[in-house]
């Protein structure tokens, strides 16, 4: 049996695990948004990034890629995986139904924000999104790479995201 992993972030460009296939995937009532402080990855206690997270939110969608893991990769991926995706307990792993562009439909682990986690931040303007996207930096690097490659990604795939291609124009001007 295949494990499949849904990709909206940062998992489109840098999956961290064996890829053997992917596929234009489609989960249902959930958005993407920068509705996560980030405290480790792309900032820090004293100056908090963002990065993405699907929002529980009741007739919307979100669109990103279903990664299927490498047979015989699957517990290590897993493993790292959750390593990565649960540092601070702000994403809970669910196993969700994912419609593939191919028309086939099969449950893949996902990643989503717990509302109540003190990271969670799904109030914020897109202007104040790229006030603190432009600024922050983490463990992994400047907040605005995290935004600038998603985006691109995205845009790569056929899949431009408004939200994105804006924060990603605005937060260019912010820091030029």
């Amino acid at each position: 049996m295949t494990m499949w992993v849904f990709g909206y972030g940062s998992l489109l460009w840098n999956p961290g695990f064996p890829v053997a296939q992917q596929q234009v995937a489609t989960l249902q009532g959930y958005a993407r948004s920068f509705c996560m402080s980030s405290i480790h990855h792309r900032g820090s206690e004293e100056t908090p990034g963002l990065v993405l997270a699907l929002d529980e939110i009741h007739g919307t969608h979100c669109t990103g890629l279903a990664l299927a893991v490498e047979a015989g990769h699957e517990e290590e991926t897993l493993t790292e995986l959750r390593a990565r995706e649960l540092i601070s307990s702000a994403y809970v792993e669910r196993d969700l139904q994912v419609d593939l562009v191919s028309g086939e439909t099969v449950t893949a682990v996902t990643y989503v924000i717990d509302p109540h986690h003190v990271q969670y931040c799904g109030d914020l303007s897109l202007e104040e999104q790229a006030q603190i996207i432009a600024v922050a930096v983490g463990g992994r690097g400047p907040n605005p790479e995290y935004l600038y490659n998603t985006a691109a990604h995205l845009a790569e795939i056929g899949l431009r995201d408004g939200d994105l291609d804006w924060l990603t124009n605005r937060v260019q001007s912010l820091t030029a």
